[in-house]
């Protein structure tokens, strides 16, 4: 399979953002947001979906993170989009169950070319130390958007809000791993019926 990377940047009035992937990494991970939660999450991806991230990012966080999460979710997704092209060969589906401790929580993707998110998380505080968790919502819905991909997410216990966020961001990782991985029995072909997603 050829090269799977992308790099993409946006800019904007109130973000300047670079994103880079490698769909067949090892994991790495640079990270510079001034958001040091979301690079915390951001490592999980990396290192649980084994692809090489590299995501810089400047934005107006003297208001809050909202832009700046948003912007970077969006770019994420674009760049996702990007490194897998027309989609021929890859298994389009991907599911993951992850645990921590009490939490636990169940992402399910499919790579359809079709945005839909079902955001299913509820958080015990509305704080995890400065990062206000109503923005962990705000990424996965720009990643959809710009990834064309349908996501489920299920948070379906815990009490520690750190560990239910870093479950969603831990199986997130393990279902676009699966979903992304080239299908030897689909090499070259579409995964769907109407011949493109």
């Amino acid at each position: 399979m050829s090269e799977r990377t992308a790099t993409i940047r946006r800019d904007t009035n109130e973000t300047q953002i670079e994103v880079r992937v490698d769909l067949d990494g090892s994991g790495r991970a640079e990270l510079a947001t001034g958001v040091p939660f979301l690079e915390h999450m951001l490592d999980q991806i990396a290192r649980h979906g084994l692809l090489d991230l590299t995501v810089t990012a400047r934005g107006d966080l003297e208001i809050d993170g909202h832009h700046t999460v948003e912007d970077i979710g969006i770019t994420l997704g674009q760049a996702i989009a990007a490194a897998l092209g027309d989609k021929r060969g890859i298994r389009r589906y991907g599911h993951a169950y992850v645990p921590l401790d009490e939490a636990l929580s169940r992402v399910v993707i499919d790579l359809s070319g079709r945005p839909g998110m079902s955001w299913r998380v509820e958080f015990p505080r509305a704080r995890v130390g400065e990062f206000d968790t109503e923005l962990f919502h705000e990424f996965f819905q720009g990643f959809v958007n710009h990834a064309q991909a349908t996501l489920h997410v299920d948070a379906l216990c815990g009490d520690n809000a750190h560990h239910i966020a870093e479950t969603v961001f831990k199986a997130f990782a393990r279902a676009l791993r699966m979903a992304v991985e080239p299908d030897p029995r689909m090499a070259g072909i579409t995964p769907s019926t109407k011949g493109q997603l």
